[in-house]
């Protein structure tokens, strides 16, 4: 899918955290695997400490906590809310859906549309491209972008290669129209019969969780997970990564009339840094101008990682000017994608941390 988008902006980016953070080295026990050797991927890998969420936490919870403090602190009123979309993979429940929780807690109008959609690693483009279809239907509101998952409650903590990559946190993006902004430019991908590559098997109608999905086993290689866990084909999402997303950042990047010189930043959905780093030498993108330190500090935080590694890398730069910048990510589906587009001039960029 190609398309470009007429007079819409985001003015405001809050990133909600869990208030426990985890270190690498302090988990190391948890595996199966010599120390020294363990010890290896954190400098590769760009390995620290990660954020994760309280068991009984969900992702409704965060968003509530984040929109209350938007509201408290007037970034948007609640009659300026034309609708709440939430992008997830980790539902509270399979009915009621998140965005309707939201707006009953706080009382929006019966006219707001309340959308959840199922996407991971590409889940904040694909939020934006909803927004933005549907703030074309409705002039003067705007719409509330909330992106968040709590997978760390899905991972093994004796899976080494999936646990050191979760991180749980949730944003919220305010879109809106504006008739003075430049055009975006989008494009998106997505190849199912590629889909195993990052799976969670059991849990769903096709296999229940059971007592027999919730039994933990050695994988063959020292790693330690039950059916009800994600993983994923960490060489096969390289390949898919390398293969992929440097042919599609050219082509977006020349529909959109720019060069790889002429983008100011690039932020990417962040798996980690050596991914990052062997995909911006590929696509030959300066280094400098690709933030890849978000594993490091909160761990892969799922289709919140580009508006988290925005509001980390770049909170100063965008409140107090605009950048042209160049947002991409990929993963789970498979599917990837980007977004050329001016960011910048937000009214609000913060990050807290909630009690959850």
């Amino acid at each position: 899918m190609d398309a470009v988008f007429k007079n819409k902006r985001i003015s405001g980016i809050l990133a909600v955290l869990p208030e426990t953070e985890s270190y690498f080295d302090d988990e190391i026990g948890n595996y199966d695997f010599p120390e020294k050797q363990t010890k290896r991927l954190k400098k590769v890998m760009g390995y620290n400490k990660h954020s994760l969420s309280k068991a009984t936490s969900t992702v409704s919870d965060f968003a509530v906590y984040g929109m209350e403090y938007i509201l408290k602190n007037d970034w948007i009123r609640k009659e300026e809310i034309g609708a709440v979309i939430v992008v997830t993979l980790c539902p509270d429940y399979y009915v009621p859906h998140i965005s309707t929780i939201v707006q009953g807690k706080f009382g929006l109008a019966d006219d707001v549309l309340c959308l959840d959609i199922a996407q991971g690693c590409c889940g904040f483009l694909i939020g934006l491209m909803e927004s933005f279809l549907l703030l074309e239907h409705m002039q003067g509101k705007k719409v509330v972008l909330i992106n968040g998952d709590v997978l760390s409650h899905k991972i093994s903590r004796r899976d080494r290669n999936d646990f050191p990559l979760a991180g749980d946190a949730t944003t919220v993006t305010i879109v809106e129209n504006d008739n003075q902004a430049s055009d975006i430019y989008y494009e998106m991908h997505m190849d199912g019969s590629r889909g195993d590559a990052l799976k969670i098997p059991a849990g769903g109608f096709r296999m229940p969780s059971t007592a027999e999905t919730a039994k933990m086993t050695d994988q063959g290689d020292g790693n330690f997970r039950a059916l009800d866990h994600m993983h994923m084909d960490g060489a096969g999402v390289f390949n898919f990564v390398q293969l992929e997303v440097p042919p599609m950042l050219e082509h977006l990047l020349a529909a959109a009339g720019e060069t790889i010189d002429t983008i100011d930043y690039y932020l990417f959905h962040q798996p980690n840094k050596f991914m990052l780093q062997k995909l911006a030498e590929k696509a030959g993108i300066p280094s400098s101008k690709l933030p890849m330190d978000l594993v490091e500090e909160y761990g892969n935080s799922s289709g919140a990682s580009i508006p988290m590694v925005t509001v980390k890398d770049l909170r100063n730069e965008l409140t107090s000017g605009a950048y042209k910048c160049c947002l991409a990510a990929f993963g789970s589906g498979l599917a990837w994608g980007g977004m050329v587009l001016e960011l910048g001039n937000l009214e609000h960029c913060e990050m807290i941390v909630s009690h959850l």
